[in-house]
């Protein structure tokens, strides 16, 4: 896997994790909506330490500087 995403990605991935996972805990965002927010969370944290997005793969899209 190749990383393609940046800096800012990789820092605001897990400030939107913590802030679903925060939502859901506190009982803001319930049933359905609650559960696909844990899940965005779970694969924006995984990403973010990975460094790869699949997304970002399928539709060609770099965020990170070309090493050259």
């Amino acid at each position: 896997m190749t990383t393609n995403m940046g800096k800012a990605d990789r820092i605001i991935r897990p400030l939107l994790a913590i802030a679903f996972i925060a939502l859901y805990f506190t009982e803001t965002v319930t049933g359905t909506l609650g559960i696909v927010l844990l899940v965005l969370a779970g694969i924006f944290l995984l990403t973010s330490v990975v460094g790869s997005c699949p997304l970002y793969s399928l539709f060609g899209i770099r965020t990170c500087p070309i090493k050259g």
